[in-house]
């Protein structure tokens, strides 16, 4: 898909490895209306810094994305190198350097050189295609196996806008707005305030849903940008109507985004949605379903293709939620293991266990204490997880 006024491209940097796509760029032919969110680790790298200070404009023209370098726990230095790679953008496109947002991934810690980002920033800009988002997807990957892309589109009072979202991340997955990076365009016309708060509402229904391994990382971040090219009625407070579709139409691309993740866990082979219904309010549900979701145990369990019912309830007893064991139950899918806190018998734990080995499937646990619910995307915990981890610098 192409979305009218952006284009991007990727190259090879050689930013921490020798002939991989690593330096990705994002343009507007216009100044864009952008919202963010960004991590809310209090540890938070420079390209965010100098990101969240720029963003109060409401206004970005372009992004430059590397990996290989988080540029992050680097002081004054890095702030200076987040600065000097956004003067680099902005004086290839011959726009406002305050127009260019900055976005790292990579090692923590690292003095990020600015010569391959010199080097490399006339053919980057050079390059800039309708259709090279897809490349940029790849620039953008770490431990990732997969480039992630999603789109979407929907017709405003006759007007048909397009929406386009690449997105970054596989290990560190906890958003709390993981390591993720996430751009979404769009050629809609929006008022920055109906577009800050869509994206905030979508994020904490979306990214903020899932979890690969309980750590936020220090570079996460959100960036949605609308050059307003659709030519579509403003969407403002005043069209409600075009906010509320809009709005459906983003969540869809951020949530494809984030079940991506999911999927490209680091040594992931499921995707588990965690479901808790009947709690007193959404915010216990929340924080049921996610100590379930990032229990070492229930993803090692989840593995092994076992349904450990008892590492649930266990894992359960633990969040903030409100509940008697006496009334819980558990079930895989349609197939109802647990009852009133009681394990139902073998022949159906062996059907939880066929449920098991599907490379997606929902646990759902019912606490009997209200009508609130919350859902949390997670995967398993393999083997090859830790041997990711352990290697990673190397």
């Amino acid at each position: 898909m192409q979305v009218k006024g952006f284009s991007a491209a990727a190259v090879k940097a050689g930013i921490r490895y020798p002939d991989r796509l690593d330096l990705g760029l994002i343009y507007s032919e216009v100044p864009a209306v952008t919202a963010g969110m960004f991590t809310t680790n209090r540890v938070k790298a420079a390209p965010l810094q100098l990101d969240m200070e720029r963003l109060r404009s409401g206004l970005a023209q372009a992004v430059v994305v590397n990996s290989g370098n988080a540029n992050a726990c680097t002081g004054q230095e890095g702030m200076a190198a987040a600065r000097a790679v956004s003067s680099l953008a902005a004086r290839a496109l011959a726009i406002d350097e305050a127009l260019v947002q900055v976005a790292s991934t990579g090692v923590i810690g690292q003095r990020l050189a600015i010569e391959p980002f010199a080097r490399a920033m006339p053919e980057l800009a050079g390059q800039l295609s309708a259709d090279g988002f897809p490349t940029l997807a790849r620039a953008m990957m770490t431990t990732d196996t997969v480039a992630k892309t999603a789109s979407a589109t929907v017709v405003l009072d006759g007007v048909e806008v397009s929406l386009l979202g690449v997105a970054k991340g596989s290990g560190m997955i906890m958003p709390d707005m993981a390591t993720m990076l996430a751009f979404v365009v769009t050629d809609a016309q929006i008022v920055f305030p109906v577009l800050r708060q869509l994206v905030r509402s979508g994020v904490e229904r979306t990214f903020n849903r899932i979890t690969v391994d309980d750590d936020t990382s220090t570079n996460d971040m959100v960036l949605v940008m609308a050059n307003g090219a659709a030519g579509n009625p403003w969407i403002d407070e005043d069209n409600p109507r075009a906010a509320r579709l809009f709005g459906e139409a983003l969540d869809r691309v951020f949530k494809d985004l984030a079940l991506q993740i999911v999927r490209d866990g680091e040594g992931a082979t499921k995707l588990v949605t965690v479901r808790v219904v009947g709690a007193r309010d959404e915010d216990e549900a929340m924080s049921a379903a996610q100590t379930i979701a990032n229990s070492a145990l229930v993803k090692t369990a989840f593995f092994g293709e076992d349904a450990n019912w008892g590492r649930i309830i266990a894992a359960l007893g633990r969040s903030a939620c409100t509940f008697s064991p006496e009334r819980v139950a558990i079930s895989f899918d349609a197939v109802r293991l647990v009852e009133d806190g009681l394990y139902l018998g073998a022949e159906r734990e062996a059907a939880a266990t066929a449920v098991l080995k599907q490379r997606e499937f929902t646990v759902t646990v019912d606490v009997h204490e209200g009508s609130a619910e919350a859902e949390v995307y997670t995967c398993d915990f393999s083997y090859d997880y830790v041997k990711i981890n352990a290697d990673y610098r190397s």
